[in-house]
């Protein structure tokens, strides 16, 4: 299943934009000591959906087989779904986090649960079969066998197709959990037979909180990074963490508001498509490197010469390392699409006079600069023209035409 990671949770890596991770390594990224909330200590701004798993799992509560867990990126679905896998497999039945079987779930080696999750742009039937076939199996050791599908919104109809007559009847022992942004991501055959369980965006007080609590991150870089991130988990932790991440983010808010003509926008555009096709290409290969070395140890290949009955399955390692940079650059490019629109979102509210606190805190001069430049209805239609050419590339239109079109536009407006 050379999509999938089995048993691994979401790396924070260049999609951090469209991925759900709470942090990294462990779930949430917590190191070896667990608070006082046990697994459930980094699913954060989350009280009525832990309520909800919680019950589920006590003994007087009614378990669901299968469950769909849904909310905006970085909200922690996959993290909320761990934490409700490890609570299921919890020695004490109670997500203690001390245990061994929270330990094992937490850290992605529990036999009994199989953690999915896809950097391409789609889920394939075959991957899906496999883990039908996973679901059919007794636990080895838990008392449930949990299944969690991360970005389970990346399934084609005909994989949907594949995975229905699981979800419809499931083996007693076996639980479903299929984390997408929304309910309407999924096909309706599926959707009507999950439990429902919705997160919202935690705000940046908490998030800025669970950095300095579980990453140990100043109080001042927590604070930027969170309200930077706009409650994204992942993408906070990677501000935070990763040196220059935010430096830069700002400095791209600078040249978006200092664009004044076609020819800045088509050179910025370009510098920008340019960056995150070399960001994405460096974790494709590094993937591509380790899977292919995976590969050649399980078909016990030690001189890197490949026979020619396997090189049909070496040209598909090839393949989907093609498809992940195609994915990875989309999740790139939206990362700093979600950006712009914040910015020019801090434009209106000042023009507007809203008194809300502004999430570019660090360009404020330039954002009151440019609200005194332009009328709210210039930028409501650049609002709106940023969310246009979000859904042109995730429609597959070019990346350099719908990113030179936008900032032309911005260049334009803002002269």
């Amino acid at each position: 299943m050379t999509a999938t990671r089995l048993g691994t949770p979401g790396a924070d890596g260049p999609g951090a934009a469209g991925a759900d991770s709470g942090g990294t390594g462990a779930v949430g990224g917590r190191s070896s000591s667990v608070p006082a909330d046990g697994v459930w200590a980094d699913v954060v701004g989350q009280e009525a959906a832990v309520s909800q798993f919680r019950r589920a799992a006590s003994p007087e509560g009614s378990l669901a087989q299968a469950w769909l867990v849904t909310g905006p990126p970085g909200s922690g679905r996959s993290t909320a779904a761990r934490a409700f896998a490890a609570t299921l497999q919890c020695e004490q039945a109670s997500g203690c986090g001390r245990c061994r079987a929270c330990r094992t779930t937490l850290a992605g080696t529990h036999p009994d649960v199989t953690v999915v999750a896809t950097d391409k742009l789609s889920i394939a039937k075959e991957e899906v079969r496999a883990l039908v076939m996973t679901a059919q199996r007794s636990p080895a050791t838990g008392r449930h066998r949990v299944v969690i599908v991360e970005d389970a919104d990346r399934m084609t109809a005909g994989t949907f197709n594949v995975l229905l007559k699981s979800i419809e009847e499931p083996p007693p022992s076996t639980v479903w959990m299929l984390c997408a942004p929304s309910a309407e991501d999924l096909a309706p055959t599926i959707r009507s037979r999950c439990r429902l369980v919705t997160l919202s965006v935690p705000s940046s007080a908490v998030v800025a909180e669970l950095l300095q609590r579980r990453d140990g991150v100043d109080e001042d870089l927590a604070v930027r990074a969170a309200r930077a991130a706009q409650g994204h988990i992942g993408l906070a932790l990677r501000y935070a963490t990763q040196q220059g991440a935010l430096a830069a983010r700002e400095e791209s808010a600078r040249t978006l508001l200092s664009l004044r003509g076609a020819g800045q926008a088509v050179l910025a555009a370009q510098a920008l498509v340019d960056r995150a096709t070399a960001e994405a290409k460096e974790h494709a290969d590094l993937v591509a490197v380790e899977e292919k070395q995976r590969f050649l140890r399980s078909a016990g290949i030690e001189d890197g010469k490949v026979p020619p009955s396997l090189r049909s399955q070496v040209r598909q390692l090839e393949e989907d390392a093609k498809r992940r940079q195609t994915r990875l650059v989309r999740d790139v490019l939206d990362r700093y699409l979600l950006d712009a629109h914040s910015v020019l979102r801090d434009v209106l509210s000042r023009q507007l006079g809203t008194g809300s606190e502004l999430v570019n805190i660090d360009v404020a001069p330039e954002i009151e600069r440019t609200a005194a430049q332009v009328s709210g209805q210039i930028t409501l239609g650049l609002l709106e023209a940023v969310q246009g050419a979000r859904e042109r590339i995730s429609g597959n239109v070019p990346p350099l035409l719908a990113i030179e079109a936008l900032l032309a536009r911005i260049a334009v407006s803002l002269r």
